[in-house]
């Protein structure tokens, strides 16, 4: 696979930045098929950087309902998984450039 293809899109939240400033850590929404060396390589190749580490888990959808005038709508929303990739020191990757 690519690793355009790997890689969906960064995860941006407040307990994610504090990871980046304190371990330099960065987190992404990966493909379900992709394994750890697979998303090595492809942040890797796609941020030019050095990964030290990859931690990944599936995060399952949750069930979401709400009303409306036809009743209560019930639906699910989709699982994904989650790369938390550890960066060597002093390297950095820049979320905001594209």
């Amino acid at each position: 696979m690519k690793p355009s293809e790997i890689l969906k899109h960064p995860i941006v939240s407040e307990k994610v930045n504090k990871q980046t400033e304190k371990f330099n850590r960065y987190c992404f929404a990966v493909d379900k098929r992709a394994n750890k060396l697979e998303i090595k390589k492809a942040v890797e190749e796609f941020y030019n950087v050095r990964v030290e580490d990859v931690n990944t888990c599936v995060i399952h959808g949750k069930v979401k309902s709400r009303n409306t005038k036809a009743g209560i709508l019930v639906g699910r929303k989709p699982s994904y998984k989650k790369a938390t990739v550890s960066v060597a020191e002093g390297e950095t990757i820049d979320l905001y450039a594209f």
